[in-house]
């Protein structure tokens, strides 16, 4: 009995000074147990040996080639509401890009090509004639046999140098971008060149402001774009524009003077003939 009383008093002694020794008595350091290094071992990459089939010399199999898809073709963005056309239909074209005495183009294309309206409008002048003369070289009948067009954008466009004037053509007519207004030719002062069209860009004037018809904006920039696919690029905003800053009827800058007719020369008189004399030989010359 009293042993066992003992052994109860000991248990709890125990516990108490287990508890003791964790709570640490005050101003006393609790000892921490300082753990061991681990040392860090490192694995080795395992390294892959590629295995080449023996062919035996023979050559490898024809493996065939994955195909791709048909690329797809993207429309250039639209610039503006208007739809425009090259003014030469289905001919081989050649034409400079640079500024030529006037702003305009000549498109080089073989006779009897066909002139369309760049884009829809009413047609504005017809000549159907060809007044040109190289003794006065006129600038009103520079371009010879021509029709122009002020589109619905607003700007006149003009081609000239031409073979004939198609049928139905008058001022007034309203027409569609791409419908032919004329084959090409050289009228006008491109008499003695190779045959093309006179293409020029302007605005609407009176007829007798030919130097506004003959071209007031570089066109080469709106035929490359009509040319390659971009049939909105628009020249409404730059003829605009520059009318605006020169007026609607500017004065005339550039070959605006006519050639004054030469009287011919007057004619020389012609020498009188010389009277011929007849030689005596004498009479041992007679037979």
């Amino acid at each position: 009995m009293r042993s066992g009383h003992i052994l109860r008093l000991t248990a709890i002694g125990g516990a108490a000074f287990l508890t003791c020794a964790c709570s640490g008595a005050p101003g006393v350091a609790t000892p921490r147990l300082k753990a061991e290094p681990v040392m860090a071992v490192s694995t080795p990459t395992p390294v892959v040996t590629a295995t080449i089939p023996d062919t035996n010399g023979a050559p490898p199999p024809n493996v065939p080639r994955p195909t791709a898809e048909e690329p797809t073709w993207v429309p250039p963005p639209k610039i503006s509401k208007y739809t425009y056309t090259f003014p030469v239909a289905d001919c081989r074209t050649d034409y400079a890009r640079e500024l030529l005495v006037v702003p305009k183009s000549t498109i080089w294309a073989n006779r009897g090509c066909a002139f369309v309206s760049p884009v829809d409008g009413v047609v504005h002048e017809v000549r159907k004639s060809d007044p040109w003369n190289p003794a006065t070289d006129r600038g009103t009948a520079r371009e010879g046999r021509f029709v122009s067009v002020i589109g619905k954008d607003g700007v006149r466009y003009l081609g000239g140098h031409l073979e004939s004037v198609a049928d139905g053509i008058r001022p007034g007519t309203k027409v569609k971008s791409g419908q032919e207004l004329g084959r090409v030719g050289n009228s006008g002062d491109a008499r003695r060149t190779a045959t093309n069209l006179y293409f020029a860009i302007s605005w609407k004037t009176g007829h007798r402001y030919w130097w506004i018809r003959r071209g007031m904006v570089n066109p080469w920039n709106y035929l490359d774009a009509w040319y390659n696919g971009n049939r909105t690029l628009s020249p409404q905003a730059e003829t605009m524009a520059l009318r605006k800053k020169k007026k609607v009827t500017p004065p005339c800058e550039t070959r605006c003077e006519s050639r004054s007719p030469q009287a011919p020369p007057p004619a020389k008189p012609r020498p009188k003939p010389r009277p011929t004399k007849t030689l005596d030989l004498g009479p041992h010359h007679q037979r």
